[in-house]
């Protein structure tokens, strides 16, 4: 009886349930009833606890999608684990393996996507996933690229090592904003897209480590490390102010 009950698993502790209930109804009311039409008081109503006790958890509607983003990286790591922990070496395999990885663990957004999408395309909003608010799941979200490469039998270039897997970040944004505008049955684009994409940087990415396109991949990081935090609202060169002067 003592080592059966030693089996079953540990049940979250109250706060975290009463969190995850908040996100799930939170979730839910953005696809019902859409982002910007849904107040915390609404969520809170639903969730069946105080609006006070929902602001405990999460301080405002953008952090309850921070916490979806989170979700989302967390479900990510532990969908993609067998792939990059596996003896692939292929590197176009792991990319296509972690790219699908995303897709099918996103795949019950998809219907009110572009309701967050609409809200993370401003630079200015802490949605957007180059804001400083974003951090976390931006970083585990490259880690998970740092494995695809470090995990694969492909040489590079010890310059290169950081570059690469933010550049397979970048990559992985753009086939988002693409399936978020994907209304093929399935999402069937976004998977062709991938099938298309892994080999093509796979063999970019071999190729870079050889002395004639290095600079070019070098070039194109430090291009984007100095014009990535302008598109994220300026976060380190400073926002330009408005003219306030009228025509």
């Amino acid at each position: 009886m003592k080592a059966a009950a030693a089996d079953k698993p540990a049940k979250a502790p109250k706060s975290e349930q009463t969190r995850t209930l908040i996100l799930e109804t939170a979730l839910r009311l953005f696809k019902d009833r859409g982002y910007d039409k849904t107040t915390m008081r609404a969520i809170a109503q639903e969730a069946g606890v105080s609006v006070g006790n929902a602001y405990y958890y999460f301080s405002s509607k953008e952090h309850l999608v921070q916490g979806f983003y989170d979700r989302i990286a967390d479900e990510h790591q532990a969908a993609v684990a067998g792939i990059l922990d596996s003896d692939e070496k292929d590197l176009a395999a792991r990319i296509r393996g972690v790219l699908l990885g995303w897709l099918d663990i996103a795949e019950p957004y998809h219907e009110f996507a572009a309701q967050f999408f609409k809200n993370a395309a401003d630079p200015d909003s802490p949605l957007s996933p180059f804001s400083p608010e974003s951090e976390g799941p931006r970083e585990a979200a490259i880690d998970v690229h740092r494995r695809v490469i470090s995990g694969a039998s492909v040489k590079i270039d010890p310059e290169l090592a950081e570059a690469l897997p933010q550049l397979l970040w970048l990559q992985q944004m753009g086939l988002v904003l693409f399936w978020v505008y994907d209304r093929s049955e399935g999402c069937a684009n976004s998977r062709r897209l991938v099938e298309r994409l892994a080999p093509v940087s796979a063999r970019a990415i071999s190729l870079s480590r050889f002395r004639l396109l290095r600079p070019l991949v070098k070039e194109t990081h430090e291009l984007l490390a100095d014009f990535m935090p302008t598109a994220a609202g300026m976060a380190a060169s400073g926002k330009p102010k408005r003219s306030t002067k009228k025509a």
